[in-house]
């Protein structure tokens, strides 16, 4: 993965989607290895300390970035807005294509 300047990060590792696996999955070990490759190794240890798996990442909002685990203001902004929000509506997007392609069970 490439660290650009602004905090955001170019997957060279692509699933097949062409996204990241679904964070929901994720391990915490696996959430923090992926701020670790973003470039936050200072601030993967927080997630690492707070035992933060994909599925707590994916319920995180902006204030618990930012105030629940005690990270500086810049750092957290950047993993809040380049990191944990597009990971969320990638999730949501996964989903809700899943739901729409899923048979539908009709009861009568």
């Amino acid at each position: 993965m490439e660290n650009k300047t602004n905090g955001s990060v170019e997957a060279k590792l692509v699933v097949e989607n062409g996204q990241l696996p679904d964070p929901a999955d994720w391990a915490f070990t696996d959430v923090v290895n992926y701020f670790k490759t973003a470039g936050f190794d200072e601030q993967a240890i927080a997630f690492q300390d707070q035992e933060i798996d994909g599925k707590s990442l994916l319920l995180m909002t902006r204030n618990d970035v930012l105030t629940g685990l005690s990270i500086k203001l810049g750092p957290a902004l950047k993993i809040y807005e380049y990191h944990v929000k597009p990971l969320q509506t990638q999730h949501l997007k996964s989903n809700a294509n899943t739901s729409l392609h899923a048979p539908q069970c009709v009861t009568r």
